[in-house]
């Protein structure tokens, strides 16, 4: 050992001589490894504590390790630089083979329709001649299709029936998912590339409605073929499976019997059912197939009859392709086609049904969606949402979904019934107090407080909404909870189901019209979003009954995105126990619109309710929307109200007239904000006010590219024109922060890095004080060089460590911050741009 370290001082002098380098023995090598592992970046004092606790790295200079160190950190950003490069060059290769399939499926349709193209202008000659004048006949006889659907004879359902109707659902399914079976046309706003969903496609003249999905998933196809078939756990309409038989085919494959129930979107149309047949089989290449028809015209089999409240919906023939990808994971197509039967609703919500759009954001997209959430969960496994891991927070909004739909569509096989009417039929009353439903929510929780109500109360109604986008009114709703919301009702609803305080770790969140916004978990895509509302100072319930100051929502948002097509707008929420457990009660209430024409106007002005709308407007004013684009003029959509109560079920008569009165306050409310939001009210070239004092957001952008160059000499960004400087500034690498000048400043704007930074959205970020972020290192070198920025402009800080507003560790290299001055040259606000930013 001695002659070894004797060699090994002599090398390092000589090799230090020579300017060259240290030659490690191994033993040094796997010292350093294990130090490297525990603090990838030390500083000075650590690397000589180093040297003193481990003698076998006293004969190596600090400057040596430092060196070692930065080698080190250099090839480990190079190994997953490597890496990553890897992963998208797979998935690179898989999209280009996906899009040189659909290049050669987009050809086939153009040689069909050329053909047929000039096969029909062969046969009009012809045609013109023997044509008569039927117009009258289809006025009268266009209403009656539904009724007199044509009649094919019974299909056998006799096990070997079943596989020849199952071979020709899968030959059908494969002509659409990969033929030209439908003419698919692609949806707006979906363009394919490495970091896209995928290629969306909806069908355009085929019967009923139908979509279709391309994508690349990180899970095996055997798993996504699993859970695909859980159709629940990602179709939030989805209210139940069941598998009624199964059989075996001998090719290997499976026949499965299903009746499958769908809630309905709103209380004025009835639900769907199917009776289906799902077949699954592996093809010569490897692919696995699942498809799926309906079963409504058989005999010498299973047959399903019709059940009360629903009606019978057809399934035309969809599914999933599943192939393995190369280097992992799978290419998948996914086909919905189906009929829901829009006769059988009121004429003004026949949109629902008819749009193809809204089939594929519900369910074809859906799928998609679900299945790259669980591969990055898989991939990137973590704690998120106080300490709850993913899948527990998806379970959470699913419960919330699910008890959402519940109470809009009140089946009696739940448990409910309907009061009658106190004489005005606009908000629908049901109550509930069967065992299932009063089971989650009879606890006594292990404080000893036990929940208030033996029954839930169900108010609901639908309205029309006409001019107001989803997206615009839902924001507000969200943003705005005083304009509509009763405090009373509030501290009701929490002290129904619980007593006790609540023990969330709220130390930090977004204040917005009188409530906190807390986040807890988004997708991928931020299509969906959960966060806790914390309502302060709301007093007590009740005489006998001591409630806490603060109330806590758990709240489920989606549909936000106003330039989404044909996607619906949902705000569900609930109050949350004492312990906030996975399991605990959750009595959901909430509001749900859906656009009922999906063609709106392209050109219809952006309104905005914060600074980041706008950075949208050039790329979204172009886009077409929806099955019907050639529409113009006014958009309607349909908003659903639900509001549940738990209640003792000797006070119901005072229950109902209290949540009748309750939900008609809402409508009223809802009613006066969609008149304020609607674009008649401004004229056509308004938007929605801001707030007096904050400037738009192309004019702060202007203000803060203006003063760093002012201040620092250089330019913050290099672009051309100023239209575009608020949308590179918003896409900026470098977290961007603007700070009050206040005697507490707060966050008053962040780009996306920023708020990537903070773990924090636009809303919540107005309540998060500067000071909050910093360590108290940071906090007493900031304090420090301060009143810098005010006398010279600007400040540089170096590296360190500060906090997100969930707590998290972040180091940058260094801050840069400068003065914003506005036109008249007064200061307006500071702002802190974080360089080189991560999580610890």
């Amino acid at each position: 050992m001695m002659a070894v370290t004797s060699s090994c001082k002599e090398g390092t002098k000589i090799a230090m001589d020579n300017g060259k380098y240290v030659r490690y023995t191994p033993e040094q090598v796997e010292a350093l490894e294990r130090h490297y592992h525990e603090c990838p970046k030390p500083s000075s004092l650590r690397r000589q504590q180093l040297i003193r606790e481990c003698p076998i790295l006293s004969n190596i200079e600090p400057k040596q390790i430092k060196v070692w160190f930065q080698n080190r950190r250099c090839r480990e950003k190079q190994r997953k630089e490597a890496s990553r490069l890897q992963a998208v060059n797979r998935k690179l290769t898989a999209m280009n083979k996906l899009l040189m399939e659909e290049n050669d499926r987009l050809q086939k349709q153009v040689s069909q329709l050329v053909y047929e193209n000039s096969y029909f202008r062969q046969q009009t000659p012809n045609a013109t001649l023997a044509t008569t004048d039927t117009s009258c006949e289809s006025v009268v006889t266009s209403g009656q299709h539904h009724l007199a659907p044509p009649q094919h004879p019974p299909r056998d359902a006799s096990p070997a029936g079943l596989l020849s109707i199952a071979e020709e659902t899968l030959t059908e399914f494969l002509s659409k998912a990969t033929g030209t079976a439908v003419e698919w046309v692609q949806m707006p706003g979906m363009k394919p590339g490495p970091d896209s969903i995928g290629i969306v496609a909806i069908s355009h003249g085929c019967t009923g409605v139908a979509a279709r999905a391309c994508g690349l998933v990180g899970l095996d196809p055997t798993r996504v073929a699993e859970i695909l078939k859980d159709r629940p756990s990602w179709f939030r309409d989805c209210r139940t499976v069941d598998v009624i038989n199964v059989l075996s085919t001998g090719n290997g494959g499976t026949i499965e019997l299903l009746y499958m129930q769908l809630y309905a979107p709103t209380t004025l149309a009835a639900a769907r059912d199917f009776w289906l047949l799902r077949y699954t089989s592996v093809m010569e290449d490897g692919s696995l197939v699942v498809c799926e028809r309906s079963l409504n015209n058989t005999q010498n089999g299973p047959t399903m009859p019709p059940a009360a409240n629903f009606v019978r919906a057809e399934m035309l023939p969809s599914g999933y392709l599943i192939r393995p990808c190369e280097g992992g994971g799978s290419i998948i197509h996914i086909v919905d086609h189906m009929d829901l039967e829009p006769w059988s609703v009121p004429e003004v919500l026949r949109p629902l049904y008819e749009s193809s759009s809204l089939l594929a954001q519900k369910t074809t997209l859906a799928a998609l969606r679900h299945l790259r959430q669980i591969s990055q969960e898989i991939s990137q496994p973590n704690v998120t949402g106080w300490g709850r891991r993913p899948a527990a927070l998806r379970a959470l909004s699913q419960k919330l979904s699910k008890g959402f739909n519940e109470a809009v569509n009140g089946f009696t096989d739940d448990g409910w019934s309907m009061l009658e009417s106190d004489g005005i039929d606009d908000v629908t009353v049901l109550v509930n107090s069967s065992p299932g439903k009063m089971m989650g929510i009879n606890l006594c929780y292990s404080n000893g407080f036990p929940s208030m109500g033996n029954a839930v109360l169900c108010a609901k109604a639908s309205m029309l909404l006409q001019n107001v986008p989803p997206a615009i009114l839902l924001r507000f709703l969200r943003e705005h909870r005083s304009e509509w919301a009763d405090t009373g009702i509030d501290a009701y609803s929490a002290a129904a189901v619980k007593a006790g305080p609540c023990s969330l770790p709220v130390s930090r969140g977004g204040s917005f019209g009188g409530q906190v916004i807390l986040p807890l978990a988004q997708t991928i895509e931020h299509e969906e979003f959960m966060e806790v509302i914390k309502l302060e100072n709301m007093g007590h319930y009740g005489d006998d009954m001591m409630m806490p100051g603060d109330i806590f929502l758990l709240q489920l948002c989606s549909g936000v995105d106003e330039n989404t097509v044909g996607t619906c707008a949902e705000l569900v929420f609930a109050p949350i126990d004492a312990s906030f457990s996975d399991d605990a009660p959750i009595v959901p209430s909430g509001f749900r619109i859906i656009p009922l024409d999906s063609g709106m106007d392209a050109s219809s002005p952006n309104r905005t309710l914060d600074l980041a709308s706008t950075l949208e407007i050039g790329a979204a004013g172009n886009k077409a929307t929806g099955d019907r684009s050639g529409r113009c003029g006014s958009t309607k959509s349909v908003m659903t109200i639900a509001f549940q109560f738990v209640y003792e079920i000797h006070l119901q008569d005072n229950v109902a007239t209290m949540a009748r009165q309750y939900v008609r306050s809402i409508i009223a409310s809802v009613q006066r904000v969609a008149l304020a939001l609607s674009p008649s009210r401004f004229g056509s070239q308004a938007g929605f006010p801001t707030p007096p004092g904050t400037p738009e957001a192309q004019t702060l952008a202007r203000w803060i590219c203006q003063s760093y160059r002012c201040y620092l000499g250089v330019d913050l960004l290099k672009h051309e024109g100023s239209d575009c400087i608020l949308k590179m500034l918003w896409h900026h690498t470098d977290a961007v922060l603007c700070c009050s000048l206040k005697a507490v400043p707060v966050f008053t704007f962040a780009n996306q890095a920023g708020l990537d930074m903070l773990e924090t959205t636009l809303v919540a970020l107005q309540d998060i004080s500067l000071e909050k972020i910093f360590d108290e290192n940071g906090r007493k070198v900031l304090f420090t060089e301060f009143p810098q920025v005010m006398q010279q402009g600007f400040m540089c800080l170096q590296g360190g460590i500060c906090l997100s507003s969930m707590g998290r560790p972040i180091s940058y290299d260094r801050v840069v911050a400068w003065k914003v001055v506005n036109d008249e040259e007064n200061a307006h606000c500071i702002c802190f741009m974080f360089i080189n930013w991560s999580f610890v």
